[in-house]
């Protein structure tokens, strides 16, 4: 059973968007807190959002705060990541992760590569 899906990576310019997603259909994705983890080549793990189980509440890093939304569609079981005014320093894997974690983050999945050109 596939636990999750993590897409939508690629290469933007400088102050272009990205749109990613995660798709979790090897779990109860409801009832869980969601996240979007980060890491760039040589640098640790870095937490970019998180969303309550219901979709209400979210928080971000300060680095991304401004320029990322984290969205969720329960009836799809899938979360989101919009990605706006993007910097190179946003040029990393990017991962999905679950509240209580089942692995470690930046583990999780295959992970979608997000490259942004200076």
């Amino acid at each position: 059973q596939v636990q999750l899906v993590e897409s939508g990576g690629g290469l933007a310019q400088p102050g272009g968007s990205l749109s990613l997603s995660c798709v979790a259909p090897g779990f109860t994705f409801s009832i869980y807190v969601m996240e979007w983890y980060r890491q760039a080549p040589g640098k640790e793990c870095e937490l970019v959002a998180s969303i309550s189980s219901t979709g209400t509440s979210t928080t971000y890093a300060d680095s991304v705060k401004g320029r990322f939304t984290i969205s969720r569609d329960n009836a799809k079981n899938t979360l989101y990541l919009q990605l706006n005014s993007l910097k190179p320093e946003d040029t990393a894997e990017y991962y999905c992760n679950r509240l209580p974690a089942r692995a470690p983050p930046c583990s999780w999945g295959q992970g979608t590569q997000v490259t942004v050109s200076s």
